[in-house]
C-alpha cells in the first residue's frame, strides 16, 4: 500500500510586469499558511519517504516553510516536470518512484487537482495550501492511476488557521 500526499504551493504574489509566473514568491499569507499547515503534520506526526516539488519558486518555499514547521529534515527533490504539468505528467513522476511508500508532491492546479479527482473520484478541491491524503492500493508506484485509491482526508489552510 502507497500513500501520496498532494500539497497545492501556497498563495503566491501576483506576476510582476515583465517577470515570470515561474519566479512569483510566496504573499506573507502563504507564507504563514505553509508554517501553519508544517504545526498541522507535526502534530499528526506525518512523516514523508520522498518529497516531489515542482522548481517553481512558490512550491519551493512552500515545501521549505512546511517542511521546516513539521520539523522535518528532507531533501527536497526538485523536478521541472511538475512545474505546470498535467495528471498524465504527475503520474509519469511518480511512476518513478522506487521503494518509498509515503510522497509528498508540492505542485500546480490544474494538475493537482485532476490528480487528485483521477486517483479518488472525489470533486475536492486543491485552493492553495490544500493539503490532501489518497491512500493507495497500489504495490508500485508504476501502478498509480490504474488502481483507484481513497481520499482519507484533505485539509485547507482557512481551517488550520482559524483555531
Amino acid at each position: 500500500m502507497k500513500t501520496l500526499f498532494l500539497l497545492r504551493h501556497a498563495k503566491a504574489e501576483n506576476a510582476a510586469p515583465g517577470s515570470s509566473d515561474f519566479d512569483r514568491a510566496l504573499q506573507d499569507r502563504g507564507r504563514r499558511d505553509a508554517r501553519a499547515l508544517g504545526v498541522f503534520i507535526k502534530e499528526l506526526a506525518l512523516k514523508f519517504d520522498r518529497v516531489l516539488c515542482s522548481n517553481a519558486v512558490r512550491a519551493r518555499e512552500t515545501a521549505e516553510l512546511v517542511l521546516a514547521a513539521a520539523d522535518l529534515w528532507l531533501e527536497v527533490d526538485l523536478d521541472e516536470r511538475i512545474y505546470e504539468a498535467p495528471r498524465s505528467k504527475l503520474l509519469e513522476v511518480l511512476a518513478e518512484v522506487q521503494e518509498d511508500n509515503n510522497v509528498l508532491m508540492v505542485g500546480h492546479n490544474p494538475g493537482m487537482e485532476e490528480l487528485l479527482r483521477s486517483l479518488t473520484h472525489s470533486v475536492g478541491s486543491m485552493a492553495t495550501c490544500a493539503f490532501a491524503k489518497i491512500d493507495l492500493e497500489a504495490d508500485q508506484w508504476s501502478e498509480v492511476g490504474d488502481i483507484p485509491g481513497s481520499l482519507d482526508w484533505i485539509v485547507k489552510p482557512e481551517k488550520l488557521n482559524a483555531g
